[in-house]
């Protein structure tokens, strides 16, 4: 990689950021107002009118949140399920937030989760996903195959005793690709998506189908290549029994020869990386 190269997505590079900070600033906002009563609802509203007040005004999708045994997608079956409902937090209980804005053209999409009160496994769960975050970039760097990552995640979520909860989701992904959006006057949403941001991921699926890769992460045979160059935003979700929790962020693949620069993640200044740096450094302490 040149370094005009590097100058050029270095460039790039900090839209996305600037839009994932926002979107984790809005987290922490909204889960700092959040008290016993609060339904789904009205946290997704929260999240939606805090980000409006900033100037978002295009998503690629709108906001959720998830509240108690929800955060682990118990009984999911529908995707209807996944909208936000009128469960009311209560003390102890676990919270996922979880939004897609697009900002200036650019788009993140992330998971924030947090706990209101104390919940000792809640707090394991935030704690192993660092384990995830390091596999997923150093396999990413080793030019495996998505869906051999994907199996890996879940062995060690087996190895954890945990579930995975991400094969819930559509198609089972872990991740997706994002990519620039053209602001427009006029932003519509279908089913709680952007219709531009529907319209460039249909785009790249069409386009990876013709020359044999897939914008979806998945356990599946479509996604049996090494990661496209671009960015993905990535959400490993741990779940056990009536808990989940998870992170997404933005994870960068370019196609440098240098594995540090073949991937990287996108922003290390943020919640959960955060936390586990001041959990390592009170373990040492200790």
């Amino acid at each position: 990689m040149t370094a005009a190269t590097r100058g050029e997505l270095a460039e790039e590079l900090r839209g996305f950021r600037e839009v994932q900070r926002l979107s984790y600033a809005c987290a922490e906002a909204v889960a700092a107002q959040l008290k016993p009563g609060v339904t789904e609802r009205e946290a997704a509203r929260m999240q939606r009118e805090w980000l409006y007040a900033r100037g978002v005004k295009d998503w690629f999708h709108r906001p959720f949140a998830w509240f108690g045994d929800r955060t682990a997608f118990v009984d999911f079956k529908i995707p209807l399920q996944f909208f936000p409902t009128d469960r009311r937090l209560e003390a102890g209980m676990p919270f996922i937030l979880d939004m897609a804005p697009v900002y200036r053209g650019y788009t993140a999409d992330i998971g924030y989760s947090g706990c209101l009160g104390l919940n000792p496994m809640h707090d394991k769960l935030l704690a192993d996903l660092k384990e995830h975050r390091e596999l997923i970039l150093r396999e990413v760097r080793e030019r495996r195959t998505l869906r051999e990552i994907y199996e890996d995640v879940d062995r060690l979520m087996v190895r954890q005793g945990y579930a995975n909860r991400h094969r819930a989701y559509p198609f089972g992904v872990i991740a997706h690709k994002i990519d620039r959006v053209k602001e427009r006057r006029w932003a519509p949403t279908l089913f709680g998506f952007g219709a531009q941001s529907l319209k460039g991921l249909v785009s790249d699926a069409i386009h990876g189908h013709r020359d044999g890769w897939s914008p979806l992460w998945s356990p599946y045979k479509f996604s049996d290549h090494p990661p496209q160059p671009g960015l993905w935003a990535v959400e490993p979700h741990l779940g056990f029994r009536g808990t989940g929790a998870k992170f997404e962020e933005i994870l960068v693949v370019t196609d440098s020869a240098d594995p540090e620069e073949s991937a990287f993640w996108l922003d290390d200044d943020l919640p959960h990386v955060r936390r586990w740096a001041e959990t390592d450094v009170e373990g040492k302490a200790a």
